[in-house]
């Protein structure tokens, strides 16, 4: 019997089937019997026998989901994907069940040695997995770019060496929480992969220039993540019953939620409906503009949008093999026919029934729809589990007297011309705002000078908060913002040459900021600064763009962006850098250590969303809190808002305690690290706790969210805010990682 019904999915466009599908399957079915997956191992198991083989169909998966591949490229895609999931069940059987978490890591890391940058440093295989990636990376790399081939690898290693993460959480019993999932299941899952081999498939590649870009980087993983939360729907029966897996997304939000299967997996496809619409939306609103930013030809165009076809033939295709394959829950749901190369392939021709659910479910109609209502007031806040000390730096006073001063001197309290003559603060508004403490608490071991520079740069981001608002907001001024952004960066010369005149006090203040930020930097490390703001500059526009569409973000792009438009990815990129050589950099980019900077992050901003929600949502129209979009996501009233934002931050906190406590110690020992990198990293974790700790004091004392200081901005009446720094991301102090040498500490306890 079935946990739940299948609920209604939202498809983009009709699936179309390749029309060479009967020559991949015999060649597939020969391919795997030569590489030794159909019978007994070496060992004796049986992974696949020949009826299992045939019923679970790949060459229909890759039939369906690359429709336009000709024969022989249709040929080596389908051997791709028989290997892939070769690989998972042998990995289930040899290493999952058993819970062999070294003997993982040691197969995992020989199988990643047959992707060589020499094909003739190829090793010998002992196995199927071996034998079928090697055969398979010598097929088809060739014919691709040397900066494709470094993607691919990339994505095939992260599918292989994550998998130890599953391995962790079935050995715990740990079911991950909701954002972990998300973000983990892109790599262990294979879609970011299945997303490279579609450039393969279709004989494109997407043009250099846009592959780090945001709206491709959203593109590959909203893609990802619907592919991967259709297949859990799917497999939740199997995996759960049969396999004893806690890494399936309906198992996630039933546990997080502590709802029915049934009602899970109606939320999981409400996400898989938001993250399609996502997909649509970037498609539709971001390509445009970004051909024309890089002057992409009319080639590299096409190119890209033939890609984003492939994306979504994949879609279409990977449900309709879904609903065929004998690997998963469908019996219910009955296999369409559809005829070969049949039916309309553009964006968005979906049948009407599916066009209807798909407009009015979550990421359609309904986030583009919030309008005016009954003042939100103030908001009950939960219980913030911080169960870090907070220390406040002895310098406080002194920071305090010299930031206030410092804005005054760069024209923070000044009357701005383009604003109509408009204040947008006075002294007395800087002074209860209290930037310093937040620096202070931030930062209990600064010295004077890191201080007062840290206070300046909250100060800075948060007038920028308000500036960028009033000035672009009103008129949906994508392009002046965009060229103000570009301005910004001319005040960060990495050569500390000569800067423009600034026109206005937001300039006056970087260009002061920078050079006293950034003298005693090396070169590279100014590069990496500078690259780190402009990256939180940009996401403001990514806020202004949905204030131009009037749309509420769906929930994992809301979350992923609030880290850049709350600047902790800036901040912790600047302590990496601080650890000044001792901890390689390999070590940074580890599932353990992007889990506890993610959970720290998330947990910060969180705590910003909730004592500022009355101020963004009565006074300003903010479009950008969590607590809005879980309000829109769910459909529920605010209240449960507040509680489910709630749980989530309190599971980030558990995973932050968990990865610091039990896995850290891990990652010492499997990258050998040596007594100055463990001190190095214990005292970065260390900061990681004071930032928590202090984001929490300086919301509490503030003036900033204080009910009866908010007003309406004068003159313009209620305004929809747009690009919103948090003071206490930047403020982990842009400088103090680079005027004062890292102490030892020990990572406070938990308890």
């Amino acid at each position: 019997m079935q946990p739940f019904h299948l609920p209604e999915f939202y498809i983009a466009h009709p699936p179309r089937l390749n029309p060479n599908v009967e020559t991949a399957r015999a060649h597939t079915k020969s391919w795997a019997h030569d590489m030794g997956m159909l019978g007994p191992t070496v060992g004796g198991d049986v992974v696949w026998d020949e009826p299992t083989f045939d019923g679970m169909d790949y060459a229909g998966l890759c039939a369906y989901t690359h429709p336009d591949a000709d024969a022989e490229v249709l040929n080596t895609v389908t051997d791709w994907y028989t290997w892939v999931f070769y690989f998972d069940d042998h990995f289930l059987d040899a290493f999952k069940r058993t819970g062999d978490l070294d003997g993982a890591r040691e197969y995992l890391d020989r199988l990643a040695t047959f992707m060589p940058v020499d094909p003739a440093a190829m090793p010998e295989p002992t196995n199927p997995d071996e034998a079928g990636l090697g055969d398979l990376w010598a097929r088809t790399v060739p014919v691709m770019s040397s900066a494709w081939r470094e993607r691919f690898a990339e994505s095939t290693r992260n599918l292989l060496l994550d998998c130890v993460w599953e391995i962790r959480n079935i050995n715990g019993a740990r079911v991950p929480n909701p954002i972990d999932y998300i973000e983990m299941r892109r790599k262990v899952g294979g879609a970011p992969w299945s997303a490279d081999l579609v450039e393969y498939a279709r004989g494109i590649e997407v043009p250099e220039a846009l592959v780090g870009s945001r709206p491709l980087r959203v593109l590959k993983d909203t893609f990802s993540d619907a592919v991967h939360l259709r297949n859990d729907i799917f497999s939740y029966q199997r995996e759960t019953e049969q396999e004893g897996e806690v890494n399936n997304g309906v198992l996630v939000v039933e546990h997080f939620l502590g709802c029915s299967p049934q009602e899970a997996a109606d939320r999981v496809n409400d996400q898989l409906t938001s993250r399609m619409h996502q997909f649509e939306n970037t498609v539709l609103t971001e390509l445009g503009p970004l051909f024309d930013e890089h002057a992409i030809d009319p080639a590299g165009r096409a190119s890209t949008l033939s890609y984003v076809q492939g994306l979504q033939d994949w879609q279409s295709g990977g449900h309709e093999w879904h609903l065929r394959s004998n690997r998963y829950m469908n019996e219910s749901a009955g296999a369409r026919q559809v005829p070969v190369l049949g039916g309309p392939k553009g964006l968005g021709t979906s049948g009407l029934s599916g066009l209807a659910r798909g407009l009015a479910a979550p990421g359609g109609l309904r986030n583009h729809s919030r309008g005016l209502s009954a003042p939100a007031g103030q908001l009950p806040l939960p219980e913030f589990d911080v169960p870090f000390e907070v220390s406040v730096c002895p310098h406080l006073p002194t920071a305090r007297r010299e930031s206030i001063d410092w804005a005054g001197r760069v024209g923070f309290y000044d009357a701005i011309p383009e604003l109509g003559g408009r204040q947008l603060w006075t002294e007395q508004d800087n002074v209860g705002f209290d930037f310093a403490l937040c620096s202070a608490g931030l930062d209990p071991d600064a010295t004077a000078e890191a201080l007062t520079l840290s206070a300046c740069w909250l100060t800075w981001g948060t007038w920028a908060d308000d500036y960028y608002p009033a000035l672009f907001n009103p008129t949906g001024a994508m392009a002046a913002a965009k060229a103000a952004n570009a301005r910004l960066s001319l005040f960060m010369p990495v050569d500390l040459g000569a800067v423009p005149e600034p026109l206005n006090p937001l300039e006056r203040g970087l260009a002061d900021l920078w050079p006293r930020t950034v003298a005693t930097m090396a070169p590279g490390a100014r590069e990496t600064f500078k690259s780190s703001v402009e990256r939180m500059v940009e996401s403001w526009l990514w806020e202004l763009a949905n204030h131009i569409q009037h749309r509420v973000p769906d929930p994992v792009d809301y979350l992923e962006m609030r880290r850049l438009t709350f600047g902790s990815d800036l901040t912790i990129g600047l302590s990496k850098i601080g650890r000044g050589g001792l901890v390689p950099d390999a070590v940074f980019q580890t599932s353990t250590m992007r889990g506890i900077e993610q959970s720290a992050m998330d947990y910060a901003a969180l705590i910003n969303d909730l004592f500022s929600y009355q101020k963004e949502i009565d006074y300003e129209g903010e479009l950008h809190n969590m607590v809005l979009v879980v309000e829109t996501f769910l459909a529920c009233d605010r209240d449960r808002a507040v509680a489910i934002v709630a749980d989530l931050m309190r599971a980030r906190m558990r995973q932050f305690q968990r990865l610091v406590l039990e896995e850290l110690p891990v990652l010492f020992e499997h990258h050998r690290l040596d007594a100055a990198a463990r001190r190095a990293l214990t005292d970065y974790v260390g900061e990681l706790q004071d930032w928590i700790a202090g984001v929490l004091l300086w919301h509490r004392d503030t003036s900033r969210y204080v009910p009866e200081n908010q007003r309406y901005p004068p003159a313009l009446g209620v305004v929809t805010a747009v690009p919103r720094f948090a003071p206490h991301g930047l403020g982990t102090s842009a400088a103090r990682h680079f005027v004062r040498t890292p102490s030892p500490r020990t990572v406070r306890s938990s308890s």
